[in-house]
Protein backbone atom coordinates (compact mmCIF):
# COMPACT_ATOMS: atom_id res chain seq x y z
CA UNK A 1 0.00 0.00 0.00
CA UNK A 2 0.48 3.38 -0.76
CA UNK A 3 2.62 5.49 2.92
CA UNK A 4 1.10 8.15 1.86
CA UNK A 5 -2.34 7.18 1.01
CA UNK A 6 -1.98 5.15 4.39
CA UNK A 7 -1.25 8.19 6.71
CA UNK A 8 -3.62 10.34 4.78
CA UNK A 9 -6.40 7.50 6.10
CA UNK A 10 -5.24 6.93 9.60
CA UNK A 11 -5.01 10.96 10.33
CA UNK A 12 -8.34 11.27 9.20
CA UNK A 13 -9.49 8.49 10.98
CA UNK A 14 -7.95 9.81 13.96
CA UNK A 15 -9.41 13.28 13.71
CA UNK A 16 -12.73 11.88 13.25
CA UNK A 17 -12.66 9.88 15.93
CA UNK A 18 -11.36 13.19 18.18
CA UNK A 19 -14.52 15.41 17.00
CA UNK A 20 -17.00 12.74 17.74
CA UNK A 21 -15.89 10.33 20.58
CA UNK A 22 -15.19 13.19 23.14
CA UNK A 23 -11.30 13.20 22.49
CA UNK A 24 -12.47 16.90 21.13
CA UNK A 25 -13.20 17.71 24.90
CA UNK A 26 -8.90 18.11 25.94
CA UNK A 27 -7.21 21.34 24.02
CA UNK A 28 -5.11 19.42 21.69
CA UNK A 29 -5.09 16.48 23.46
CA UNK A 30 -1.97 16.22 25.32
CA UNK A 31 -3.87 17.58 28.23
CA UNK A 32 -7.15 16.20 30.23
CA UNK A 33 -7.95 19.51 32.25
CA UNK A 34 -6.17 22.19 29.52
CA UNK A 35 -7.69 25.62 30.30
CA UNK A 36 -8.30 24.31 33.50
CA UNK A 37 -5.04 23.66 35.48
CA UNK A 38 -2.75 27.20 35.01
CA UNK A 39 -0.11 24.61 33.42
CA UNK A 40 -1.45 24.14 30.22
CA UNK A 41 -1.39 27.22 27.43
CA UNK A 42 -4.07 28.27 25.02
CA UNK A 43 -4.64 27.29 21.78
CA UNK A 44 -4.30 23.52 21.89
CA UNK A 45 -0.60 23.80 22.22
CA UNK A 46 -0.07 20.97 24.85
CA UNK A 47 1.56 21.18 28.57
CA UNK A 48 3.66 24.45 29.27
CA UNK A 49 4.81 23.44 33.42
CA UNK A 50 6.54 26.22 34.56
CA UNK A 51 10.22 26.04 34.16
CA UNK A 52 9.91 23.87 31.14
CA UNK A 53 12.51 24.53 28.25
CA UNK A 54 11.28 25.37 25.27
CA UNK A 55 12.78 22.02 23.81
CA UNK A 56 10.55 20.16 25.85
CA UNK A 57 7.29 21.88 25.29
CA UNK A 58 7.89 21.55 21.86
CA UNK A 59 7.80 17.63 22.78
CA UNK A 60 4.95 17.43 24.73
CA UNK A 61 3.41 19.58 21.54
CA UNK A 62 4.17 17.16 19.45
CA UNK A 63 2.87 14.43 21.33
CA UNK A 64 -0.55 15.54 21.31
CA UNK A 65 -2.60 13.34 19.48
CA UNK A 66 -4.71 16.23 17.76
CA UNK A 67 -1.16 17.53 16.11
CA UNK A 68 0.18 14.06 15.27
CA UNK A 69 -3.26 13.22 13.39
CA UNK A 70 -3.54 16.98 11.52
CA UNK A 71 -0.10 16.51 10.61
CA UNK A 72 -0.61 12.73 9.33
CA UNK A 73 -3.80 14.30 6.89
CA UNK A 74 -1.70 17.16 5.82
CA UNK A 75 1.44 14.84 5.34
CA UNK A 76 -0.45 12.53 3.52
CA UNK A 77 -2.51 14.36 1.03
CA UNK A 78 0.21 16.67 0.44
CA UNK A 79 2.38 13.45 -0.88
CA UNK A 80 -0.72 12.12 -3.02
CA UNK A 81 -0.92 15.87 -4.99
CA UNK A 82 2.58 16.12 -4.89
CA UNK A 83 3.52 12.98 -6.58
CA UNK A 84 3.00 13.49 -10.12
CA UNK A 85 5.17 16.91 -10.15
CA UNK A 86 7.79 15.58 -7.61
CA UNK A 87 9.77 12.18 -8.34
CA UNK A 88 9.23 9.59 -4.99
CA UNK A 89 11.99 10.39 -2.79
CA UNK A 90 13.37 12.19 -0.21
CA UNK A 91 12.54 15.31 -2.00
CA UNK A 92 8.81 14.29 -2.21
CA UNK A 93 8.86 13.09 1.62
CA UNK A 94 9.93 16.34 3.16
CA UNK A 95 7.65 18.15 0.99
CA UNK A 96 4.87 16.44 2.52
CA UNK A 97 6.15 16.23 5.75
CA UNK A 98 6.61 20.14 5.68
CA UNK A 99 3.23 20.55 4.10
CA UNK A 100 1.69 18.56 6.74
CA UNK A 101 3.32 20.93 9.58
CA UNK A 102 2.00 23.80 7.57
CA UNK A 103 -1.79 22.44 7.59
CA UNK A 104 -1.52 21.78 11.29
CA UNK A 105 -0.27 25.04 12.19
CA UNK A 106 -2.06 27.48 9.21
CA UNK A 107 -5.81 25.01 9.40
CA UNK A 108 -6.33 23.02 11.94
CA UNK A 109 -4.61 25.00 14.97
CA UNK A 110 -6.75 28.02 14.43
CA UNK A 111 -9.80 26.06 13.37
CA UNK A 112 -9.46 24.26 17.12
CA UNK A 113 -9.07 27.20 18.58
CA UNK A 114 -12.01 28.62 17.34
CA UNK A 115 -14.09 25.95 18.22
CA UNK A 116 -12.95 25.94 21.86
CA UNK A 117 -14.15 29.19 22.19
CA UNK A 118 -17.75 28.00 22.46
CA UNK A 119 -16.96 25.11 24.64
CA UNK A 120 -18.55 25.96 28.03
CA UNK A 121 -16.45 25.28 31.43
CA UNK A 122 -17.24 22.77 33.65
CA UNK A 123 -20.27 22.65 36.17
CA UNK A 124 -19.43 23.44 39.70
CA UNK A 125 -21.65 21.06 42.34
CA UNK A 126 -22.63 21.63 45.96
CA UNK A 127 -19.78 19.04 46.64
CA UNK A 128 -17.20 22.11 45.77
CA UNK A 129 -18.52 23.94 48.54
CA UNK A 130 -17.10 22.15 51.41
CA UNK A 131 -14.74 24.29 53.40
CA UNK A 132 -16.70 27.53 52.04
CA UNK A 133 -18.00 30.60 54.09
CA UNK A 134 -22.02 30.10 54.28
CA UNK A 135 -24.48 32.69 55.71
CA UNK A 136 -27.49 31.43 57.84
CA UNK A 137 -30.46 32.93 56.27
CA UNK A 138 -32.71 32.16 59.59
CA UNK A 139 -31.87 31.12 63.05
CA UNK A 140 -31.76 27.63 63.76
CA UNK A 141 -33.91 25.87 65.91
CA UNK A 142 -33.52 23.24 68.76
CA UNK A 143 -32.62 20.33 66.36
CA UNK A 144 -29.22 22.67 65.28
CA UNK A 145 -31.04 23.27 61.46
CA UNK A 146 -31.81 26.14 59.52
CA UNK A 147 -31.38 27.30 56.23
CA UNK A 148 -27.96 28.65 54.89
CA UNK A 149 -26.94 30.14 51.54
CA UNK A 150 -23.61 29.11 50.02
CA UNK A 151 -21.93 31.01 46.48
CA UNK A 152 -21.63 27.71 43.89
CA UNK A 153 -20.50 29.18 40.89
CA UNK A 154 -21.32 32.84 41.40
CA UNK A 155 -24.74 32.16 42.66
CA UNK A 156 -26.41 32.34 45.53
CA UNK A 157 -27.77 28.50 46.60
CA UNK A 158 -29.85 28.47 49.52
CA UNK A 159 -29.81 24.45 51.63
CA UNK A 160 -30.57 23.03 54.75
CA UNK A 161 -27.67 23.24 57.12
CA UNK A 162 -26.81 20.99 59.98
CA UNK A 163 -24.89 22.30 62.97
CA UNK A 164 -22.22 19.63 63.77
CA UNK A 165 -22.33 17.02 66.63
CA UNK A 166 -20.08 19.33 68.62
CA UNK A 167 -21.49 22.88 68.03
CA UNK A 168 -24.57 21.08 68.78
CA UNK A 169 -23.57 20.01 72.04
CA UNK A 170 -22.10 22.97 73.53
CA UNK A 171 -25.55 24.70 72.33
CA UNK A 172 -24.06 27.23 70.05
CA UNK A 173 -27.01 29.86 68.94
CA UNK A 174 -27.21 30.04 65.18
CA UNK A 175 -29.18 33.66 63.94
CA UNK A 176 -29.84 35.24 61.08
CA UNK A 177 -26.79 35.98 59.55
CA UNK A 178 -24.41 34.19 61.45
CA UNK A 179 -20.98 32.87 59.16
CA UNK A 180 -20.58 29.56 58.75
CA UNK A 181 -18.37 26.95 57.65
CA UNK A 182 -19.23 24.11 55.28
CA UNK A 183 -17.88 20.70 57.06
CA UNK A 184 -19.94 18.21 54.76
CA UNK A 185 -22.35 17.93 51.62
CA UNK A 186 -24.95 15.81 51.18
CA UNK A 187 -25.66 16.63 47.63
CA UNK A 188 -28.88 13.97 47.25
CA UNK A 189 -30.57 15.60 49.80
CA UNK A 190 -29.37 18.82 49.20
CA UNK A 191 -27.89 19.60 53.17
CA UNK A 192 -24.88 20.60 54.59
CA UNK A 193 -23.27 19.95 58.17
CA UNK A 194 -21.38 23.42 59.06
CA UNK A 195 -19.86 24.97 62.15
CA UNK A 196 -19.37 28.13 63.75
CA UNK A 197 -16.82 30.32 62.25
Amino acid sequence: MDLYLITLAVGAVGMLAMAFGGGARAKGGACGHAGHSGHASHGGRGLRAPGRSGGSSILLELMSPRVLFSVCVGFGASGLLLRPLLSDGTILFGSAFALGIVFERALVTPLWNFAFRFASNPAVTLESAIMSDATAVTAFDANGQGLIAVEVDGRLVQVLGTLQNVDRELRSRVVAGSRLRIEAVDAERNRCTVSLR
